[in-house]
């Protein structure tokens, strides 16, 4: 079932149906704590829950909410003219998404396990931060952050299936954990439709690396980097 469908019944959370009206002075309460954004989505959104591989929202839906995974993953993805997928970003915990400048969606999202998804009217994080400079950063980093992934996998999609596989696992590495020990939640599949290559030049690289001592794939999603020098190395 479509968010936005769900988000529409009479059993709206309260914070929802009274966001788009959020006065300046409510900002200042809102935000209390050191992420005023975080802190705005939780007091304000709806935690809403999809079961795997459930449907977000589609492309070309309104673009009326802003969303945070709270657990589980999400991925976001266009359906090619040929009826092929190409994932555009994989969200972890903790990260938003649904921003744009458009009233539509360009992308689906979907989650890829069981996922905990709040969500907030984007009005209403627009209005607080037209009145509070902190929440206005905050969305201004969130953004950038965006554009920079963006831009990382234009140039990441040019390189060999090698350097596409080795800079992916270091990006996960990076998001997930503070440790070597990195546990997928997305699919082979889901990897290759990321990076542009198909699934058995995805494991085929995997297993290369292992064979190379740079990794070591414990179970098909458990991967542990054991040269991320290595790995770095590849990537350029």
């Amino acid at each position: 079932m479509l968010t936005q469908t769900t988000i529409r019944h009479d059993s709206i959370h309260p914070a929802l149906k009274s966001a788009r009206s959020v006065a300046p002075t409510s900002a200042r309460v809102v935000i209390a704590g050191t992420e005023p954004l975080a802190e705005t989505m939780r007091l304000m959104g709806a935690v809403m829950s999809h079961s795997r591989n459930s449907e977000i929202f589609g492309q070309s839906e309104s673009a009326d909410y802003l969303y945070k995974v709270m657990g589980g993953c999400v991925r976001t993805y266009k359906t090619l003219n040929d009826g092929r997928r190409q994932i555009s970003g994989f969200y972890l915990p903790g990260e938003v998404f649904g921003l744009g400048y458009d009233d539509e969606h360009t992308v689906s999202a979907e989650a890829i396990a069981d996922s905990k998804v709040l969500v907030i009217t984007r009005s209403a994080v627009n209005a607080l931060a037209g009145h509070d400079p902190a929440i206005a950063r905050e969305l201004f980093t969130v953004v950038a952050r965006e554009l920079r992934r963006a831009q990382d996998r234009v140039l990441l999609l040019i390189k060999s299936a090698q350097e596409r596989v080795a800079g992916f696992l270091l990006e996960m590495a990076d998001r997930m954990s503070a440790n070597d020990a990195v546990e997928l939640p997305m699919s082979r599949q889901d990897i290759a439709d990321y990076l542009g290559l198909t699934i058995e030049t995805v494991s085929r690289t995997l297993t290369a690396l292992e064979c190379s001592a740079v990794i070591e794939l414990l179970t098909s999603r458990q991967i542990v980097l054991r040269n991320r020098a290595a790995l770095s190395r590849m990537v350029g």
